[in-house]
C-alpha cells in the first residue's frame, strides 16, 4: 500500500474526527479487521486500515441521505489517490448510501464487525468495571435477547452479515470480543477512569 498505510489512515482519522467515541470506534472496527485478515488470507495491514478509515467522514457528514456520510469521504479518498479496494470497501459498508454490495471477504468483513463492536461496547460500558476483560461471549449473548439494551443496533443486521461471512454467531462475537479485548487500553474499555 505503500503511501496509504495505517499511518497515513490515521493522519486523515484525525484531521477530520475529533470526537472521542467516534475514533475509539474507528480503532475497535481497525482491530476486528485485523483479526479477521489471517482467516481469509487477507493482509492484516490492509483490513486495518479499511477498519479504521470507514467512518472518518462522519463527524462533519453525518447526513446519510446520500449527500454525507460515506459518499463524501469516498469521493475524498479517490481524488487523494486511494487505493480502490479500500475505497470500495468502505463503500460496501453502507450499501443503501451507496449501490455498492459487499462482494469480498474484506468487504463481508466490515459489514459484520461495524455495529458488532458498538454493541461489545456497550455491553461492556454497563459492567461494574467497565472492563472488557470481565466481558464473555455469554454476556453478550444475554444482552443480545434483550431488544430494549443497545436498541439502537441492529443485530439482525449483524445476523446477516456474520452469516455472508460464512463464520456461525457466535463465533463471530468471539473473534470480534478477543480483537477488543487484545486493544483495550486504546478502546478506552480497560475499566481506567
Amino acid at each position: 500500500m505503500s503511501k496509504f498505510d495505517r499511518e497515513a489512515a490515521w493522519q486523515v482519522v484525525t484531521a477530520w474526527t475529533t470526537e472521542p467515541s467516534l475514533l475509539r470506534h474507528m480503532l475497535a472496527v481497525e482491530a476486528a479487521m485485523r483479526a479477521y485478515a489471517p482467516r481469509f488470507g487477507g493482509d492484516p495491514e490492509l483490513w486495518g486500515t479499511v477498519g479504521l478509515l470507514h467512518d472518518f467522514d462522519y463527524q462533519q457528514h453525518p447526513n446519510l441521505d446520500g449527500s454525507g456520510h460515506p459518499n463524501v469521504g469516498i469521493a475524498w479518498l479517490r481524488e487523494h489517490g486511494w487505493p480502490e479496494v479500500i475505497v470500495r470497501a468502505i463503500a460496501a459498508h453502507a450499501p443503501e448510501l451507496t449501490g455498492v454490495q459487499p462482494e469480498s471477504d474484506l468487504e463481508k468483513a466490515l459489514v459484520a464487525v461495524d455495529e458488532l463492536t458498538g454493541f461489545i461496547a456497550a455491553v461492556t460500558y454497563v459492567r461494574p468495571s467497565r472492563n472488557i476483560a470481565d466481558v464473555q461471549l455469554s454476556s453478550i449473548k444475554k444482552k443480545w435477547k434483550e431488544k430494549a439494551f443497545a436498541a439502537g443496533v441492529h443485530r439482525d443486521e449483524i445476523e446477516r452479515a456474520a452469516q455472508a461471512l460464512g463464520v456461525p454467531l457466535d463465533e463471530h462475537i468471539s473473534v470480534v470480543l478477543a480483537a477488543m479485548q487484545a486493544n483495550a487500553a486504546a478502546l478506552g474499555l480497560d475499566g481506567a477512569r
